[in-house]
């Protein structure tokens, strides 16, 4: 490809005007179809790519939207990305994926990259559980979406799941099979998921009449395998054991596992586990996970047709919306024996 070609080259070499050229780029069903065929056939011959950032400052804005999510290790973060993608893919958009690690700090340093790149819209899923990096990025014209996150309806759109009600499926799967000595094991209790979660647990227990203590709680810093496997290491100090475990996400739950297995504990025998997410991972683990589903895919293709909305030639006729989606729980084999204590 000739270095430094631009559209000047290309109108000439085609014989055409550089607003031919720029019509036959962005309007071509304004050029006849003999002078959109050799323009097109000069581009390809001389290897044309339109300059985008300076399209992008003439319009004020991009045709890329970003994704920022909490971890792209967890296969869940994954599938909504493929949701984004494929609607952006569809409103002739492409998505800038960037993972903050759980970090508020390279959360904000992302939005500010977000807003010097003047990106179409951001789709994220907030670290910074204070709203100061929200509440800073709010001051850039740029319109955003959370996902897996409620947001107040005069501040934006946002799509999420009812994680109280996936809590409480989790739970009531436990109790229903005669578990009355359960442990929550969480990723830190700042993030809104891992307390949404433990309170669906507790209702659970609590309609069966039971207190607080009847829930366990190991808490670790992160949503990971390693992570899990540090918990299941405390679980098997606990005494008494509890015999069924709820994890904040499947990737805990199999780093759990691990750990009940490296012991000899046998699950479901010895102790039921229930993961959440029910990511691929979960049907094809030595023991078959019980999860709760979250709609990842739909939730990710939700956001992204939400803010395409909104920054779209009908822009003045979006009206904000909250949109939480229900999980379902997939029962397998990790949780079938019924308990005997």
């Amino acid at each position: 490809m000739a270095p430094g070609v631009g559209i000047k080259e290309v109108a000439r070499e085609a014989g055409v005007s550089v607003g031919t050229v720029s019509n036959v780029i962005n309007r071509p069903d304004s050029v006849s179809e003999e002078t959109r065929a050799r323009v097109l056939s000069t581009i390809e011959r001389l290897g044309y790519v339109r300059q985008e950032s300076a399209r992008q400052l003439r319009a004020g804005h991009s045709r890329i939207i970003a994704l920022l999510v909490l971890d792209m290790a967890n296969p869940f973060f994954v599938d909504v990305a493929r949701g984004a993608e494929r609607a952006a893919r569809e409103a002739g958009l492409g998505v800038m994926v960037c993972n903050s690690a759980q970090s508020p700090e390279e959360e904000a340093d992302y939005l500010g990259l977000f807003a010097e790149q003047r990106v179409r819209g951001v789709l994220m899923t907030p670290a910074d559980m204070t709203g100061r990096n929200l509440a800073s990025f709010r001051r850039q014209p740029i319109p955003f979406v959370l996902v897996d996150r409620v947001l107040p309806s005069a501040e934006g759109c946002s799509v999420s799941v009812d994680d109280v009600t996936g809590g409480e499926l989790a739970a009531r799967h436990l109790l229903g099979l005669g578990h009355s000595s359960l442990a929550y094991v969480s990723g830190p209790m700042r993030l809104a998921q891992c307390r949404d979660r433990r309170e669906g647990a507790l209702r659970a227990l609590h309609e069966r009449g039971l207190g607080e203590s009847a829930l366990r709680h190991v808490e670790v810093d992160r949503l990971d395998v390693t992570c899990g496997r540090d918990a299941g290491a405390r679980l098997l100090g606990m005494s008494p054991r509890p015999t069924a475990v709820f994890c904040a996400n499947d990737l805990l739950a199999l780093g759990v596992l691990q750990a009940l297995y490296g012991a000899g504990v046998s699950v479901p025998g010895k102790v039921a586990l229930v993961g959440y997410d029910d990511i691929e991972f979960a049907a094809a683990a030595a023991v078959p996970l019980t999860s709760v589903r979250q709609p990842a895919f739909r939730m990710g293709r939700t956001a992204a047709e939400l803010l395409i909305e909104e920054t779209g030639e009908r822009a003045g006729d979006h009206r904000h919306q909250q949109i939480v989606l229900q999980p379902e729980l997939v029962v397998r084999g990790s949780s079938l024996v019924r308990s005997r204590g």
